[in-house]
């Protein structure tokens, strides 16, 4: 897996282009004023020190892999400190304020998240608007419940956390939302379900929604479902960042596919 991995990284280094290479003006502008800006914003500041406390917290959770998130697919539930979750499971703080980013430049008003985990993703994205209404679902009891502690710790009153595993609840967040805005997938890394959240979410999704992908080169199985999401008939252009996959669905686009260095 991990020699896959490398493979794939490496795969896509040599054919990752910069802003020379794209033709498109929307994907250019965004390329340019969104995904490669380096700026820093004062409503990030707490939630770095956020990070920090999770970075230290030696509070013991049960882990329970309800997906492809382990290696170890026949692990059974097990404490692990929470520290140890943030550097394993946790997204950076460079594809974190990408995603705040990436909300803050769209403004959608209802945003889903598949995979809450301890919240840092949730968080950043409520951060980025905070008249949205932010979906999220987590499997994990332990996980949800100190996400939970984090989004009355940050006043963040936007988010509506629905526990259980998303095989179930996904239907529940869905009847909740009029309109998915914007999607970040981030739940069970494997063919078959990534498909599944998919096409659940273009139940509700329309001419402006914006869907991110999480580790779309994880595995072959990964790579091989984003490859079937390029060629869907409702998908018009997509962002390949190697950690992140990004798909518009914008009409009267040429229908492109973008490798971009990030």
């Amino acid at each position: 897996m991990i020699l896959s991995r490398i493979i794939s990284f490496l795969r896509y280094f040599l054919k990752a282009t910069n802003a020379h290479g794209i033709h498109s003006p929307f994907i250019y502008d965004l390329y340019t004023l969104v995904i490669r800006l380096r700026k820093k914003y004062y409503a990030l500041e707490e939630l770095t020190e956020y990070r920090q406390t999770l970075a230290r917290d030696s509070t013991e959770l049960t882990l329970i892999d309800l997906g492809a998130g382990s290696f170890n697919k026949t692990t059974p539930p097990r404490s692990v400190l929470v520290k140890d979750i943030y550097k394993r499971s946790c997204h950076s703080a460079k594809d974190t304020e990408l995603l705040f980013r990436l909300i803050l430049h769209f403004q959608p008003q209802h945003i889903l998240e598949l995979g809450t985990c301890l919240g840092v993703s949730t968080l950043y994205m409520a951060k980025a608007n905070k008249k949205a209404s932010v979906y999220t679902m987590e499997g994990n009891p332990d996980y949800a419940a100190m996400a939970r502690k984090a989004f009355i710790q940050f006043q963040a009153h936007n988010i509506s956390l629905i526990e259980g595993n998303i095989h179930q609840t996904l239907c529940i967040a869905m009847d909740r939302i009029p309109s998915l805005d914007f999607a970040f997938l981030d739940a069970h890394h494997a063919y078959e379900p990534t498909l599944q959240f998919f096409r659940t979410c273009l139940e509700k999704a329309h001419e402006n929604t914006v869907i991110v992908l999480d580790d779309i080169h994880w595995s072959p199985d990964m790579e091989r479902a984003w490859k079937t999401i390029k060629g869907m008939e409702e998908v018009k252009q997509t962002i390949d960042l190697f950690q992140f996959g990004i798909v518009f669905f914008k009409p009267g686009q040429v229908k492109e596919h973008f490798v971009l260095r990030y």
